[in-house]
């Protein structure tokens, strides 16, 4: 008789939630948690940010909402939720 047990794969990358660093930081961890979510250098991450803040801004903006929405590895909230529940208390 044949069992059907669980095979156990590897998590992609992807397949896990999107965290800031907190390893690799330079600032708030965002082009490292962007970098190992997408399973790309972060290199390529902060080049790309760099780009979008030179050819019209964008990039900071992007950073910022990421820094306050993405949760930090291990935490369980936002900045922008923490504030949020600050806020409403």
């Amino acid at each position: 008789m044949e069992t059907h047990a669980a095979v156990h794969q590897p998590l992609d990358r992807r397949s896990r939630p999107l965290r800031r660093s907190l390893e690799g930081r330079m600032v708030a961890g965002v082009a490292t948690g962007i970098a190992d979510h997408l399973d790309v250098d972060v290199v390529v991450v902060r080049v790309l940010l760099v780009v979008l803040t030179l050819a019209g801004g964008l990039g900071i903006p992007l950073y910022l909402a990421a820094w306050l929405l993405v949760p930090d590895e291990g935490a369980d909230e936002a900045i922008a939720e923490h504030l949020f529940e600050e806020l409403r208390r």
